[in-house]
């Protein structure tokens, strides 16, 4: 099978510990934030950084079935084109941060980008599988769990 990837969006807290765990899964982790300050080597270590906008780095990196694709910036601006890029590649996990309020007005404006109700409907909002998670390493290990069981499938 292909060699897994995981494609985050957004240098925040809750990426540090998920690229951590995905490097114990050996899943190859690229994290992709415009805002440079956030994305460093000292944050990331032994991550590939791209400080490209979202969109253009999650396509230029050709997401596929093996790919995931996780949005954790809490800003749509940055958040959404990347979803979009995703979605519109075929990568086999896309799941994106927040509450389910703001998942729905995520898939709102999806909708409003274009997508279809089946490319919408892949979207995991809120990211991850439900247990109670509290604080970003309980959040990261319930997405880390939901995509291993997407990439499994």
């Amino acid at each position: 099978s292909a060699p897994r990837r995981l494609l985050i969006v957004g240098a925040v807290q809750i990426a540090q510990v998920l690229a951590g765990l995905a490097r114990e899964l050996g899943i190859a982790t690229v994290v992709i934030d415009p805002r440079g300050r956030f994305l460093t080597a000292e944050r990331f270590p032994g991550v590939t950084l791209d400080d490209r906008w979202p969109d253009e780095a999650v396509a230029a990196l050709r997401p596929d079935g093996a790919t995931a694709v996780v949005t954790l910036s809490h800003d749509p601006k940055i958040d959404d084109p990347a979803l979009i890029a995703a979605l519109k590649g075929g990568a086999g996990y896309v799941a994106a941060l927040g509450s389910r309020k703001s998942h729905a007005a995520r898939r709102e404006r999806l909708a409003e980008a274009g997508l279809t109700a089946e490319q919408i409907d892949r979207v995991e909002g809120p990211a991850g599988i439900n247990i109670g998670a509290v604080g970003p390493a309980e959040i990261a290990l319930s997405i880390a769990a939901g995509m291993v069981r997407a990439l499994h499938a």
